[in-house]
């Protein structure tokens, strides 16, 4: 009896565990996906390339929009990579965003668009950590 107990009380603190994992996961696989997908398609935005800071452009070779490209596949393998291994992907999205947030506090605009980043960077941090416990591909392999 003792010991049913003790499962009943791990279930339930498992079960919204798992679902934050599942949230998190489906966020981080989906909106990067999109995200890139949109750099070329340009319909969150119409100029993807103003939101480079100028010292990033002077960085990379070609054009702003030819670098938001760039950011656009970049995105999308994050996505895929959350979706195949989200140990590794949310760590990859955190740093990722990290980078982002830099880009968009220089720009001198954007501070609003930067703290939103820092509230996903967490959230990323967090959907790595529970992929620890949660995320049944990585403990077959």
């Amino acid at each position: 009896m003792r010991g049913e107990m003790h499962d009943i009380a791990t279930i339930t603190h498992v079960a919204p565990a798992r679902q934050a994992f599942l949230m998190l996961w489906a966020t981080f696989v989906v909106a990067p996906i999109l995200f890139g997908v949109d750099k070329f398609a340009e319909v969150l935005t119409d100029n993807w390339a103003g939101y480079l800071a100028g010292w990033v452009n002077d960085l990379v070779p070609g054009t702003a929009q030819q670098a938001m490209y760039a950011v656009g596949v970049v995105e999308i393998l994050a996505g895929v990579l959350v979706a195949l291994a989200p140990r590794i992907g949310g760590y990859v999205v955190a740093l990722w965003l990290a980078g982002i947030i830099v880009n968009l506090v220089s720009t001198g605009e954007y501070y609003d668009i930067a703290l939103r980043d820092v509230g996903l960077l967490v959230a990323a941090l967090a959907l790595a950590r529970l992929a620890a416990t949660f995320h049944h591909r990585e403990e077959t392999t």
